[in-house]
C-alpha cells in the first residue's frame, strides 16, 4: 500500500470569526492511500482548541500510515481503527484523516458509494446550515443577504460578542425569511445565556448552540431548562462516551470528526444521542471537501446539517458531493465518498 501526506494553507474567502478567534486559511493535512490501483483521500482541518494541529498531524501521519499498510487490507476497519486508536489516543485528527482515506479506499474498491456501503437513504439528507461569522454588523448582514440570495435556508450566526444583539438584528433584517440558529461557541456565562435567550426567542432563533463553556454541564442544562429554543451541545460533547453526562442537559448534540475521531467513531456518537432521545447534528470545521464529502455520508442518520466549511474557503484543491441549493445530493456519487482533485490542483 501506498501512500502520502501532503499540507495546504487554504485561503477563506473571508477572514472568519467566533468568539475566541478569527482565521483567515484553513491550515489542512491530506493524506492519499493507493492499494492495488485505487486510491482513497482523506483530510482534517485540526482545531488548535483540541491541542492538535497541522504540524502535529503531518507528524503523527506517516506512523499511522506504515499501521495501516502491515494490517494490508482497508475493509479491515474495525482493526485499523483499534490499532491508530492504540497509537495516537489523543490525536483525532490524525485519526480522521486516515479514518476517511481507508473509507473511501474501501468503498471505491466496491465500485459503491459510502453511504450504499452502510444502507444508508441519499434522500433523507437534512439541508445544510450556511455559516455567518462575528464580523461587523453591516459586514455579517451582506454576508447573509447572499447566502439566502443563493439558496440556503438555514443561517448559522456566530455570536459571542460584546454587541451581540446589534449583530443578530442585522442578519435578520437582511434575511428576514431564514431559519437562523446562533452558535456562542462557549462564550456567555450561563446568566448571560439565559438573559440573552429571551431576545433571541423573540427573534425567531431555532437553535442556541454551546452557550457556556464546555465543561460547565450543569450551566448548559440551566439554560435549556430556562428556554423554548433547542439547546445543543458541541464542545461539550465529543465523543459517544460524553452523550450520558450532556444527556439531560440539552437537546441536541454536534458530531464533528475532528473531534471523535473518524467516521466509526461519529457513527458511534450519533447512535448514543438516538439511545438518550437526543436530536444529533454534524458540524465541521472550515475544512476542504476532502473531508466534508466524507461527513455528508453520514448526514442521514442525523436532523441538521452544518457542513458548510468547504463553501466558506477562496479555493480548494478538492471537490466533493454536489449541492442541490442546500442540501447535498448524494446520489450523485459513484464511489467511495465522492472527493476528488480539481482540474487544475
Amino acid at each position: 500500500m501506498n501512500w502520502s501526506v501532503d499540507r495546504y494553507d487554504l485561503p477563506l474567502s473571508n477572514p472568519f470569526g467566533i468568539s475566541r478567534e478569527t482565521s483567515e486559511t484553513s491550515e489542512t493535512v491530506v493524506v492519499e492511500l493507493t492499494h492495488e490501483g485505487t486510491t482513497g483521500i482523506g483530510s482534517v482541518t485540526p482545531s488548535a482548541y483540541y491541542d492538535e494541529s497541522a504540524q502535529s498531524v503531518a507528524e503523527t501521519l506517516p506512523s499511522l500510515c506504515e499501521a495501516v499498510d502491515r494490517i494490508g487490507d482497508p475493509h479491515a476497519q474495525q482493526r485499523i481503527e483499534r490499532e491508530l486508536g492504540e497509537q495516537a489516543p489523543n490525536q483525532p485528527a490524525a485519526r480522521m484523516a486516515l479514518s476517511i482515506a481507508v473509507h473511501d479506499l474501501a468503498a471505491r474498491r466496491l465500485d459503491l458509494p459510502l453511504y450504499r456501503q452502510w444502507g444508508l437513504d441519499p434522500d433523507a439528507v437534512p439541508p445544510t446550515t450556511y455559516t455567518v461569522g462575528i464580523d461587523s454588523p453591516e459586514r455579517m448582514a451582506e454576508k447573509a443577504r447572499k447566502a439566502a440570495g443563493n439558496g440556503f435556508g438555514h443561517l448559522k450566526v456566530k455570536l459571542g460578542t460584546d454587541d451581540d444583539r446589534a449583530r443578530l438584528d442585522a442578519v435578520r433584517d437582511a434575511a428576514p425569511d431564514a431559519e437562523v440558529r446562533v452558535d456562542a461557541n462557549a462564550a456567555w456565562t450561563p446568566e448571560e445565556a439565559i438573559d440573552k435567550a429571551d431576545w433571541l426567542a423573540d427573534a425567531g432563533v431555532t437553535m442556541l448552540e454551546q452557550p457556556v463553556e464546555a465543561d460547565d454541564i450543569d450551566g448548559l442544562r440551566r439554560v435549556t431548562d430556562a428556554t423554548e429554543i433547542p439547546v445543543a451541545a458541541d464542545e461539550s460533547c465529543v465523543t459517544a462516551s460524553d452523550v450520558p453526562r450532556v444527556a439531560d442537559a440539552c437537546d441536541i448534540v454536534n458530531a464533528k470528526l475532528v473531534k471523535c475521531g473518524g467516521l466509526r467513531p461519529a457513527m458511534r456518537l450519533l447512535h448514543a444521542a438516538d439511545a438518550h432521545g437526543l436530536d444529533s447534528m454534524l458540524g465541521c470545521m472550515v475544512e476542504s471537501n476532502a473531508s466534508i464529502a466524507a461527513a455528508v455520508h453520514l448526514a442521514p442518520l442525523v436532523d441538521y446539517v452544518d457542513l458548510d466549511g468547504a463553501l466558506l474557503l477562496a479555493s480548494d484543491p478538492y471537490v466533493g458531493v454536489p449541492l442541490d441549493g442546500d442540501v447535498f445530493d448524494l446520489a450523485a456519487v459513484s464511489a467511495g465518498t465522492g472527493v476528488r482533485r480539481t482540474r487544475d490542483a
